[in-house]
């Protein structure tokens, strides 16, 4: 497993009123949620980013009111027509 250092003033910290181990879950979180909406990463893989099983990231989007099933119009037209 590859492990990443940040450097943060401890000022970060007490602004958001969390601890550094709270911070971390968060980032992960934001960023497997960010990378998600975007389409770059399956539900899966933002799961096992965010550090949490697929139902609780699941959870976790819709408290963030994230659409869990991206889909276009003529993606939808296409399901629609193949019944």
């Amino acid at each position: 497993m590859t492990k990443v250092t940040l450097e943060l003033p401890d000022e970060v910290f007490s602004a958001l009123r969390c601890s550094p181990e709270e911070f971390v879950a968060e980032l992960r979180l934001a960023g497997a949620i960010h990378w998600y909406e975007r389409g770059v990463i399956s539900q899966e893989k933002a799961a096992h980013i965010a550090g949490l099983d697929r139902s609780d990231f699941l959870m976790a989007l819709a408290r963030e009111q994230v659409d869990v099933f991206a889909m276009d119009i003529d993606a939808l037209k296409s399901e629609l027509d193949r019944g």
